[in-house]
């Protein structure tokens, strides 16, 4: 009798209004975001709580929770890609909602190349298509503004994850962190990975593993060196047991011991 008289009183615009009002109070009123209230510092019971695994089937939780924990109450935009549960639309999103109570004055944003829309939530945006469509990207990232940290959680395809890196890690705010997960792929030959030459450039970790030497491209004795954008831009790199975190920031500190990458400026 109630549903017969929103219909007649109501537009299909604003009953689909109070649909997404009502589920927003469900989510709130959930119980893992009731567990979550007192858990709000501790990612891996927040991991636990969600159902990501992020935690328990890996362990990653203690080593965002080093790394991030400076931006816990900043009001950031954080940026997954992959939401998570393949095809089906109201599959997936954990992470997401363990991110939502881990900062609580962050904007949670996600793309997947499934439609997840049905899973956002207050604070939660979800952007469909692909991670190496460098025209969704670029208009993902103009609708979102500065982003201060990305997770690539998506395909694990080598080639996905170099080409997403190299497009989006641009777009990153200064002192933010680009973070890659999944990184045993590299090995994986289903993925594109390799497990004989482990510094080939077309596997993830031989690609991140060549960017440690942008850190130090001061030291390089190369004549009129050029600096590539990730010398500039790479202030730091932490690898984990299948899992990278690359720093953003001006990577200007000057060699101690040469001058403009000139062999004969050697001073010791």
């Amino acid at each position: 009798m109630i549903t017969a008289f929103i219909r007649r009183r109501l537009t299909a615009e604003q009953r689909y209004y109070i649909k997404l009002q009502i589920k927003g109070l469900k989510s709130i009123f959930s119980k893992e975001n009731i567990d979550g209230l007192f858990c709000g510092n501790n990612l891996n019971k927040l991991a636990l709580i969600y159902g990501t695994d992020k935690f328990n089937s890996h362990y990653y939780t203690p080593h965002y929770q080093k790394h991030l924990k400076r931006f816990k109450y900043k009001k950031i935009n954080l940026l997954e890609i992959g939401v998570g549960g393949y095809e089906n639309p109201l599959l997936g999103g954990k992470s997401l909602r363990m991110w939502r109570r881990y900062f609580p004055f962050a904007k949670i944003f996600a793309i997947d190349i499934y439609e997840k829309s049905a899973l956002e939530e207050t604070r939660i945006k979800i952007f469909r298509g692909s991670q190496v469509d460098k025209t969704f990207l670029e208009s993902v990232v103009n609708k979102i503004g500065e982003i201060d940290v990305i997770i690539d959680d998506g395909s694990h395809q080598n080639e996905h994850v170099i080409n997403s890196f190299k497009i989006l890690f641009p777009k990153l705010k200064d002192g933010g962190y680009y973070i890659v997960e999944d990184t045993q792929t590299s090995y994986w030959k289903k993925f594109g990975g390799d497990s004989k030459n482990l510094n080939n450039p077309n596997t993830s970790m031989g690609f991140f593993k060549s960017l440690t030497d942008s850190l130090n491209n001061k030291e390089f004795l190369i004549p009129n060196y050029e600096q590539t954008y990730f010398d500039k831009k790479i202030i730091s790199m932490h690898f984990y047991h299948n899992l990278i975190f690359i720093r953003k920031g001006n990577n200007n500190e000057q060699s101690n011991a040469i001058v403009n990458n000139e062999p004969n400026e050697i001073i010791y």
